[in-house]
């Protein structure tokens, strides 16, 4: 079996990280099946292929529907013979549609990684509903949902959750945030990690941090973000320097490792408005650290109120402060929420688990024995 797998994003998110665990873990559990990975050449993703053994190629993708990524698709599938193609993001699955109409492509596979709604516009439908597209599937049950109002044919769509790989695990980094930062040894850090974008609402997240610095008058906390920077990061330090908040909160960046860093946090915080379950919440539920979170997508799904951590309303920002206050002042309740949230991830949200899934997936639809 040959896959290949499409991804047309120019930024390196937790959809790409999917596609680097499923490829690492079917190398090492099914050598046998060839996967290759095709990306926009010259962004981070591709440069962090180029630090791994996986099979992947690129095409340029200087434009949102660029000739040379769609013919490249077509191209390779004649000539490498692949049996399947699992497309990672809609771009790539319009890309794919594109080259099908050329070269008359093997069967699709296509994950659905957000919660976000598909537009009931004629050509957004026309696109999900392809004949080649043989399974969705979806990252959380909330996912799922979501698609089926848009999704004629109900029996493609399936859940199979991301997880965390558990062999490629570290804290190592390259700097201690406390150090760096000249951060006081009794500050309580509450960390995120996601890129600048709209699904993120990183505007919450500085709210939050307003409530309790300047309204609450509390300074024992600064709030550390890492994430890809984008048009959205200059409006974000704008509010933050209106607030005088630029003593409590830290934009890092991009980090290459970025999950390293969250043993370094003492609570997780997501103020996410859309997601499907972020990779951000497996990684902290390695990693032993707290979650406080909103409530969408599938992020209840992993995280139940109460059991495994704290979830407030979506914008809700005095209900995600009153947790903060609530979880850094109970350390037991802080142990419970990660002993529990830990066992859980070992149970059910594992790459290696992930990969078994999907590989069954293929065999369906392949109607391998």
């Amino acid at each position: 079996m040959h896959v290949l797998h499409l991804s047309a994003v120019t930024n390196w998110g937790g959809g790409e990280n999917h596609i680097e665990n499923l490829c690492f873990e079917l190398k090492e559990s099914n050598p046998e099946i060839k996967n290759t990975i095709l990306c926009a050449r010259d962004t981070p993703f591709h440069k962090r292929l180029e630090k791994t053994d996986l099979n992947f190629i690129t095409a340029p993708l200087k434009i949102k529907v660029d000739p040379r990524y769609f013919l490249k698709i077509g191209r390779f599938c004649k000539k490498e013979k692949v049996d399947l193609i699992h497309i990672h993001e809609p771009s790539a699955l319009f890309a794919a549609i594109l080259a099908d109409k050329l070269y008359n492509l093997p069967p699709f596979v296509f994950s659905k990684k957000t919660s976000f709604p598909i537009k009931q516009r004629k050509k957004t439908l026309y696109k999900y509903n392809y004949a080649k597209i043989k399974k969705i599937l979806c990252v959380s049950d909330e996912s799922k949902r979501v698609a089926e109002k848009a999704i004629v044919d109900k029996d493609k769509l399936l859940t199979i959750y991301h997880g965390t790989n558990l062999k490629t695990k570290s804290t190592e980094t390259p700097f201690l945030l406390k150090e760096k930062y000249n951060i006081n040894g009794d500050k309580i850090i509450i960390g995120n990690i996601g890129n600048h974008i709209k699904a993120k609402h990183l505007e919450t997240w500085i709210d939050v941090a307003d409530n309790i610095i300047n309204k609450k008058k509390n300074t024992d906390f600064i709030f550390v973000q890492i994430g890809t920077f984008s048009e959205r990061t200059e409006a974000l330090i704008d509010k933050v320097k209106s607030l005088n908040l630029e003593s409590f909160m830290i934009f890092v960046g991009y980090q290459p490792n970025a999950s390293n860093f969250i043993s370094q946090f003492d609570i997780s915080l997501i103020t996410s408005q859309s997601e499907g379950i972020p990779q951000f919440i497996y990684e902290s539920m390695y990693h032993k650290t707290p979650v406080i979170s909103t409530d969408v997508g599938g992020i209840t799904e992993a995280i139940e109120h109460d059991v495994y951590g704290l979830i407030a309303p979506v914008y809700d920002s005095e209900t995600l402060t009153e947790h903060i206050f609530k979880l850094s002042k109970a350390p037991q309740l802080q142990k419970e929420f990660t002993k529990k949230s830990h066992e859980k991830l070992l149970d059910h949200f594992t790459t290696s688990n992930m990969a078994k899934q999907t590989l069954n997936i293929y065999k369906t639809v392949l109607n391998y024995g």
